[in-house]
């Protein structure tokens, strides 16, 4: 097919479905984030400088972890902000792409991490005669429709209807006549702008793989299917034999710290390091104040230049008020595994007169282990006093430090 390619991933949503704090799209399958597989997927299609990823502003340092050094790289696109609306983000997708000309253009959701290259081939042969295609799959339930008291009014032929998926292929020009047309105004796909305008569009078979993950069960019936197929990338170990061979994948060490500080207020307990600790106050703060963890979270995410906990968590948003520190830190975690890395090794010094720490080290090394789903060997809980000294020596709080390495991995040349 003699003709210019470019490709949109739609990465802008939020994935309030999925009920999480780190959107659908960053969560990993077989060691990648879902938007990773999707931009390596059509890699094999059309050059890196092709493909136009549309994100959330907000969402920066999980799209740096993601797929920051294929943009450095491997000359991909750097990435656009979206809109408010699926569609809106897909126009401006579009409007990034204007200076390379492409004359067809395929428009894909970034929670589709499945998707192959023969769906992908079939969208694009139909684009020799059709101003429009995308692939579907057959419905097979039968559906009925009903009335607002949810009484069925119909049975509708199963036989005429057919699940949308993406990519949704397309004339370059007619589809971004059609989105400037309709600026403003929400459609529940892209095709459903030609149809609004009589264009046909062609439906190719799709693939069940190629289902959207809209919630979390979605996400661990992908991962079956891509250990099951035997995709999911590993990442040798320094001691393997092809550590120091060209082109292969070896590991780079990094190390990241940080640094807490919680006031006591009236209570009967602290959270520490994922424990209850039993003493004459708590420790203040917009979640649980779990100064040990907080700590940890930050030397993680230093450790791979991710920010600190306030840019993921910020203490101004409401739902993390009262918060378990554990997610914060599952979260940096997650980041890491993102990357198709891991956590080496942890170690967390709390510094104070009191409570006593040392009766407590254990369970806490056990807790933070289980969080990080790591061993516990590679955990280390400590503790010291300040003399007397400072704050902590006035007993008006508790304050920590940590450290992390991880190692991540990189391609020798």
């Amino acid at each position: 097919m003699n003709k210019k390619i470019s490709v949109v991933i739609v990465a802008a949503g939020s994935g309030s479905r999925f009920g999480d704090p780190l959107p659908k799209q960053y969560h990993q399958i077989g060691n990648k984030p879902l938007l990773r597989h999707c931009v390596e997927a059509f890699m094999h299609i059309c050059p890196p400088g092709q493909i136009q990823v549309v994100y959330n502003v907000d969402h920066h340092l999980y799209l740096e972890a993601a797929i920051g050094d294929l943009i450095r790289h491997s000359d991909l696109r750097p990435a656009v902000s979206g809109g408010h609306t699926r569609q809106q983000s897909v126009l401006n997708g579009l409007r990034a792409l204007k200076n390379v000309t492409p004359d067809h253009v395929l428009i894909h959701d970034a929670a589709r991490p499945g998707i192959d290259s023969e769906v992908i081939n079939r969208v694009l042969a139909a684009l020799l005669d059709h101003a429009g295609a995308i692939p579907g799959i057959p419905v097979a339930d039968t559906i009925k429709q009903c009335d607002p008291h949810c009484n069925i009014s119909r049975s509708i032929p199963r036989e005429t209807l057919m699940r949308a998926q993406t990519p949704q292929g397309f004339n370059f020009q007619t589809i971004l006549d059609a989105h400037e047309q309709f600026e403003g105004q929400e459609m529940t796909d892209d095709a459903s702008l030609l149809e609004q305008l009589g264009i046909p569009v062609k439906c190719v078979t799709g693939s069940d793989q190629n289902d959207k993950i809209t919630r979390q069960n979605d996400l661990s019936r992908m991962s079956e299917h891509f250990t099951n197929n035997q995709t999911t990338l590993s990442h040798p170990r320094p001691e393997q034999e092809t550590r120091n061979m060209p082109g292969t994948t070896s590991e780079e060490f990094r190390t990241g710290t940080g640094f807490d500080v919680h006031r006591f207020a009236p209570g009967d307990a602290c959270m520490l390091c994922g424990i209850s600790v039993p003493h004459s106050a708590r420790l203040e703060g917009h979640s649980d104040a779990d100064v040990g963890l907080h700590a940890l979270t930050d030397a993680i995410l230093g450790a791979i230049a991710a920010g600190d906990i306030g840019q993921h968590f910020p203490p101004s948003d409401p739902q993390w008020k009262g918060a378990a520190s554990d997610q914060f830190l599952k979260h940096a975690a997650r980041l890491v595994a993102g990357r198709g890395g891991r956590i080496v090794n942890v170690d967390v010094t709390l510094i104070c007169e009191r409570p006593k720490i040392g009766p407590h080290t254990a369970a806490m090394r056990q807790a933070v282990a289980d969080i990080l789903e790591i061993d516990v060997d590679r955990v280390n809980i400590k503790a010291t006093t300040s003399e007397r000294l400072g704050f902590t020596g006035r007993e008006e709080g508790i304050a920590a430090q940590a450290s992390a390495s991880i190692a991540l991995p990189f391609v020798l040349s």
